[in-house]
């Protein structure tokens, strides 16, 4: 009989080949793929219907909320002007001096709310007009950022990615979300600012066409204030049902209504009917036009659904097929603590496919009986992963090309600016990790 580890191993090679070589939509690969292994171990057809059926329940059911909610409050955020308001106030409150400081900050406050691909366009002017007005190079500018971005969009609920993964795993969101903040700040500083100042020289001119940009009047911006808490409700709930829980009173009132409003769902519902209100009602936006902007939002974020979906499936073939208790004592015996394992899987898998929430959702399949027997937390596991699925962008990745095309750089400049920030931001996001591992370990 073939060794189930190679059987795995075989699969994800396959899955690379057929989302690389033959440009197989995602979805459907991970369909092919987990049939495939299913086959291997023997599993009867409609045991495999089962797993397929399964894996999409269980990976998705709780996750559609999160992320429908989330995908809406990016949208409302981004279409109200407060994503131009958080960005435009950090300049002018850092100054030229400190500006760098202030671009990775409204990264972070606008990377939360936002998936990764529209926080990026959203931003992007933004740098432009900024390099614009201040003669500062774009990258210099860029960098902090773009690095904040990534950051959120690998560590942070309400993310597809960290959010997956901390479902799998069972940890807590709101831990992973405070504990992924304190990694963000260090990984966020070598990242941006610092690896930036090394680009000063790197004069980029992006096309004519990306420089004539129009925003809003400041006078129809909302208010800083309002815009800073509705982008971030989401962290601020969460933040304080994991700081206020441990202190409460079991059966108290207060206790019922921290839990209720902590819950990833709630909160996240809470958030977008406050930003319905604050970035729409309030400012005279009809419910019609609310409404619709809502529903773009939740298209736009139904692809990575699907590919949540495909990896779930390959999940649960993994563990339907016995593989998973077969790897699990496989990787047991291995001198390397497992938060490491977790980074490095997802690095290799993330470098072959290109996609991060791909390879932190195939990592989670393979290692998932290994964690349940180890004592780690959850939650810096799922960061483990999360840094592990941001290494060394490149070719095969939609973000390589999406910041090569804005800036109009060479690939031997994108390879140097772009890849090697992802990598940063890999690296120390593990170091992170494992130092964070020391206190609460």
């Amino acid at each position: 009989m073939i060794s189930p580890l190679i059987l795995v191993t075989a699969a994800i090679l396959i899955l690379i080949v057929l989302i690389v070589w033959v440009k197989l939509d995602t979805f459907i690969s991970f369909l092919v793929v987990s049939i495939l292994l299913a086959l291997a171990c023997k599993m009867t057809g409609p045991a495999i219907g089962k797993s397929i059926a399964g894996g999409i329940g269980s990976t998705l059911g709780s996750l559609v909320t999160i992320l429908g909610f989330g995908a809406m409050l990016g949208k409302l955020v981004a279409d109200s002007g407060a994503a131009q308001q958080i960005t435009s106030s950090m300049v002018k409150i850092f100054g030229i001096k400190h500006i760098q400081w202030g671009m990775a900050l409204a990264g972070l406050l606008v990377g939360i709310p936002m998936f990764y691909t529209a926080g990026f366009v959203v931003v992007v002017p933004l740098i432009f007009a900024t390099g614009i007005s201040t003669r500062l190079p774009m990258l210099y500018l860029g960098i902090p950022m773009i690095s904040a971005l990534s950051t959120a969009h690998g560590f942070l609920p309400p993310h597809p990615s960290p959010v997956a993964i901390s479902q799998q795993l069972g940890a807590d969101m709101g831990k992973t979300l405070l504990y992924g903040l304190i990694i963000a700040i260090p990984t966020i500083t070598l990242a941006g600012p610092l690896f930036g100042r090394t680009l000063k020289k790197m004069q980029v001119t992006p096309e004519q066409g990306l420089l004539n940009i129009s925003f809003k009047p400041d006078a129809e911006l909302p208010g800083l204030g309002i815009s800073l808490a509705t982008a971030l409700l989401p962290l601020i709930l969460l933040t304080i049902t994991t700081l206020l829980d441990p202190v409460l009173q079991a059966g108290t009132f207060m206790h019922l209504l921290v839990g209720v409003i902590g819950d990833p769902n709630i909160a996240m519902l809470l958030s977008v009917l406050v930003a319905i209100y604050f970035l729409g009602i309030r400012r005279r936006q009809s419910m019609k036009t609310l409404m619709k902007s809502i529903e773009t939002a939740f298209k736009d974020v139904a692809p990575i659904m699907l590919i949540i979906a495909g990896a779930g499936v390959f999940m649960q073939v993994i563990k339907d097929g016995g593989i998973n208790v077969y790897i699990g004592e496989a990787l047991k015996g291995l001198p390397v603590s497992p938060l490491v394992l977790g980074w490095i899987i997802a690095a290799v898998i993330r470098v072959c496919v290109g996609s991060a929430t791909v390879a932190g959702l195939t990592t989670v399949g393979i290692l998932l009986p290994l964690i349940k027997d180890q004592a780690v937390h959850p939650e810096l596991m799922v960061l483990s992963i999360g840094a592990g699925s941001l290494m060394f962008s490149h070719v095969n990745d939609g973000g390589f090309w999406l910041f090569k095309e804005y800036f109009n750089l060479t690939l031997k400049q994108t390879f140097a600016t772009w890849s090697v920030m992802e990598t940063i931001v890999s690296v120390c996001g593990l170091i992170g990790v494992l130092v964070l591992h020391q206190f609460i370990g």
